[in-house]
């Protein structure tokens, strides 16, 4: 055999070892999830998030409490994949159905964002993404630090309102079973301090804290709280449907920071889990931590976000592109 022979053949065998595998099986390689994952299928994508997640807070301001519940409520369970968008069916409950998301509202608004998303690319951007997308940049909105966060998951097909409670603790739930369930998703405990910061904006409902007040008022509260929760909650029980609610923080319930830490450690928790995040010992140092310095409180908060965030998303060719995120996409 010539040389040149030899010298075509040697090329030609290395051009067969750079293909793909995918180009074997014709499926497209999974990236998982990374920075800007849209940046080519659809540029604009974060930008039109951005700018419809202001428009929505300037309108209705306790939308960006709704965005930021959303992706706990979401990415805590089992996986961050829009499972908790999608509506009941004959055959599922919706997880915004169950009693651990007794308060969580405002997904009509998530329904604006994700329509604007398909006016510039239609079936590109999944509902789990917008969902992250709308928590980052929420808590921006609320005067939080914003948090750099990776795209690219998919949308799931099944409500998981069966096994919600497994992984979401209840507020009157002891602390170790609350530091368990985060645990079990790689949040540590400065990282489950941090997150609890959440209640330092918005409300929590009467149904949630009357059994602190009626029959008899919980001695850990502090005392000169009490007047004001009973003022906001005079009833021992109190219509679920009635706009009956005590702010989280008097002081600034708009704003996310480190007021919230000063509040617990003067007996000023609404719920059970925010006496006990002050006073136990396995939580108590971070507390007084964050109290002290809002940049720890942010950093924390940051990195507990993200690891939320990317709790066993769907990425590649799992899952799906939902078409609307209150529904999942029929398949024929």
């Amino acid at each position: 055999m010539g040389s040149r022979a030899v010298v075509f053949f040697f090329f030609f065998f290395l051009a067969l070892l750079s293909f793909p595998a995918s180009a074997d099986n014709g499926e497209e390689e999974d990236v998982g999830l990374v920075m800007n994952f849209y940046k080519d299928s659809c540029p604009q994508a974060e930008d039109v998030i951005r700018e419809q997640v202001r428009l929505l807070y300037k309108r209705h301001k306790n939308t960006a409490f709704s965005w930021l519940r959303n992706i706990f409520h979401d990415c805590a369970v089992q996986s961050c994949d829009a499972s908790l968008l999608l509506d009941s069916t004959r055959r599922s409950l919706s997880e915004k159905e169950t009693d651990r998301s007794f308060g969580l509202r405002n997904f009509r608004y998530l329904d604006t964002i994700k329509e604007a998303v398909e006016r510039e690319c239609p079936g590109v951007v999944s509902c789990a993404d917008i969902l992250v997308l709308s928590a980052r940049d929420g808590i921006v909105s609320l005067g939080g630090p914003y948090i750099p966060l990776k795209t690219g998951r998919r949308d799931g097909r099944k409500s998981r309102a069966e096994i919600l409670e497994e992984y979401l603790p209840d507020h009157n739930e002891s602390m170790s079973v609350v530091l368990d369930r985060f645990a079990s998703i790689g949040i540590d405990t400065p990282g489950l301090v941090a997150l609890l910061g959440s209640h330092s904006v918005g409300r929590t409902h009467c149904v949630k804290l009357v059994h602190r007040l009626y029959p008899e008022v919980d001695p850990a509260l502090n005392t000169d709280h009490v007047e004001h929760m009973l003022h906001k909650c005079p009833d021992a029980i109190p219509d679920p449907k009635a706009v009956q609610y005590v702010r989280n923080d008097r002081g600034t319930p708009m704003i996310l920071d480190n007021n919230y830490y000063r509040n617990i450690l003067d007996n000023k928790g609404l719920l059970i889990v925010d006496h006990q995040l002050a006073t136990d010992k396995r939580t108590k140092p971070y507390v007084k931590k964050m109290a002290k310095s809002q940049d720890y409180f942010f950093k924390e908060f940051s990195r507990a976000i993200t690891i939320l965030s990317e709790n066993n998303p769907l990425t590649g060719t799992k899952g799906e592109i939902r078409k609307q995120c209150s529904v999942v996409n029929k398949h024929h």
